[in-house]
């Protein structure tokens, strides 16, 4: 009779115990894999490869018209290193995010994200966006003001690039990158309006030159933000599409870039020659001179 009952009382329980639920602790890394490694290495070798080829073409013309050349040179060198050091790991760090995902009827789950962000990137952008710039204003023709404005907004926004990229809230990280995004718009300003209206001085062929190659560097330029949103951003794409994305770019807006210009640019009748302290140094020509040139001054 006391097995009945307990088989009774056992099978008209209909009360299943509440499930608990515990926050799961177990971070996920974000990391580069074997394609994002490999695309790091490749464009490390197509860096060196147009670098050995720029500073061979600065050779090859007199050093008085070399200035396109080094600037260009120096480019892809800059980027040469920055892909060296993320290939082997070492221009790269983590972000460290924190979800947290609230729920009606049980305790919020939070969930820990470790993210690489491969700052030597930001290093290499801080230098050779302005090397860029310089190249394509001194082609127009811009002024030392303007080409002041131009580099100064460009450093801040790759700058604050860098400090979204790093920082966990998402109103101050999306606030860095509203910023960055306005002083783009200033290195917009500087190029497409007033590089376009001072480049119309010089002859035809010059003009269509820099229209043509200012507006490819703008579009690609353009990319990147929109790279920078999907990936460090709001993370929906891996890194190793990241990765990917910014070597496609990288390459067309430097080697790409680079090859175009220095072709053109010395095919062009007329190519800027440049004497004094860039040729010659502090000598006799390029000597700094203060006051007048009276005998005994």
């Amino acid at each position: 009779m006391t097995g009945v009952m307990e088989a009774l009382k056992k099978g008209t329980s209909s009360v299943a115990p509440i499930p608990t639920v515990v926050p799961g602790n177990t971070p996920i890394y974000q990391e580069a894999g074997d394609v994002g490694n490999r695309t790091l290495w490749v464009v490390f070798v197509i860096m060196l490869i147009s670098s050995l080829a720029f500073y061979i073409m600065a050779f090859r013309v007199p050093v008085q018209k070399r200035l396109f050349h080094i600037l260009t040179a120096f480019i892809t060198t800059f980027a040469m290193i920055s892909y060296y050091g993320m290939a082997v790991n070492d221009g790269v760090s983590y972000n460290k995010i924190v979800l947290k995902e609230s729920q009606k009827h049980f305790p919020d789950t939070f969930q820990t994200v470790y993210r690489e962000v491969y700052w030597a990137r930001y290093v290499d952008w801080s230098v050779t966006t302005p090397l860029l710039l310089l190249d394509l204003c001194l082609l127009a023709g811009l002024g030392g003001a303007n080409i002041l404005v131009a580099i100064v907004a460009d450093i801040i926004m790759i700058l604050t690039g860098l400090f979204a990229a790093f920082t966990v809230e998402e109103g101050p990280k999306w606030g860095w990158y509203a910023i960055a995004c306005i002083a783009y718009l200033v290195v917009v300003y500087q190029l497409a309006f007033n590089g376009r209206h001072v480049v119309q001085n010089k002859d035809k062929k010059t003009a269509t030159f820099f229209s043509a190659i200012a507006g490819f560097t703008l579009v690609l330029w353009t990319v990147y933000p929109i790279i920078w949103g999907i990936a460090d951003g709001s993370r929906n794409i891996n890194v190793d599409a990241e990765i990917v994305a910014y070597a496609v770019l990288d390459v067309l807006a430097k080697p790409v870039f680079g090859f175009w210009l220095l072709f053109t640019h010395d095919a062009m009748s007329g190519t800027a020659s440049l004497e004094g302290f860039w040729a010659h140094g502090i000598g006799k020509e390029g000597a700094i001179t203060i006051g007048g040139d009276d005998e005994g001054a």
